[in-house]
């Protein structure tokens, strides 16, 4: 048995421990913020927090979060008023959307470290970050913002 933190609240797994991290999310505790993408950790949309860092949970397996903490989308800010998500819609950051969640959650881990990143900085925090629809720019803005006010 498998036991570990999601978003704050004790949960356990029972099953392969071989699963993604994505699946047990998505399937067996119905947290469908994060999203499937290319399913091999290249396109960052299924980005969530390992004990505040960055992983993919499509390629992460169950077996390797034994007594770790982990933060999805849903547990960066239960109101949705994480200054990431306020940039986001004041910058009108999405298109289609998909990527959305990912994006914030990788530039989370940016910010906790380094609230005025440069351009550079952000580019290469966020280089494993596909947005299809090529926001980018307005990604690069949204961190800015956000860093601004949370510093």
């Amino acid at each position: 048995m498998i036991k570990l933190k999601i978003n704050g609240h004790d949960r356990t797994f029972d099953g392969d421990p071989d699963m993604p991290l994505l699946w047990y999310l998505r399937d067996e505790i119905s947290m469908t913020g994060t999203k499937f993408g290319c399913g091999v950790g290249l396109c960052g949309a299924c980005t969530v927090h390992r004990n505040g860092e960055p992983i993919r949970s499509c390629s992460t397996p169950m077996k390797e979060l034994a007594g770790k903490n982990i933060t999805t989308i849903e547990g960066l800010s239960p109101d949705g008023n994480h200054p990431l998500q306020k940039a986001w819609a004041q910058v009108n950051v999405p298109q289609c959307g998909y990527c959305q969640t990912g994006q914030i959650m990788q530039a989370a881990a940016l910010l906790k470290k380094n609230h005025h990143p440069s351009d550079k900085e952000i580019d290469d925090a966020m280089s494993g970050n596909i947005c299809r629809c090529g926001t980018y720019q307005r990604i690069r803005s949204a961190i800015k913002a956000a860093g601004k006010e949370m510093a």
